[in-house]
């Protein structure tokens, strides 16, 4: 096992709090995987452009991915709120 593999497997993906523009998405991603955040944000402009996928896929990974801090993500509290 490498020590990336080993680092991923003891921090939990985050939305980051400090690097963001938006949700912090791109910000939480490029901490996760050890990658400049300018890279990760390239990528998600250029699935944009490129047939439209960037947009539901920022959507997507801000509702199920923690910001940092909280145990939960946004999906997950509005499913309990629903439920409660």
């Amino acid at each position: 096992m490498s020590d990336q593999t080993q680092s991923n497997e003891e921090r939990p993906l985050r939305r980051s709090y400090h690097d963001r523009i938006i949700a912090g998405v791109a910000g939480g991603i490029a901490e996760y995987f050890d990658l400049d955040v300018a890279v990760v944000r390239l990528a998600f402009v250029a699935f944009t452009l490129l047939g439209g996928a960037g947009l539901p896929l920022y959507a997507a990974a801000w509702l199920f991915i923690p910001e940092e801090g909280a145990e939960e993500s946004m999906a997950s509290l509005l499913l309990h709120h629903r439920t409660a």
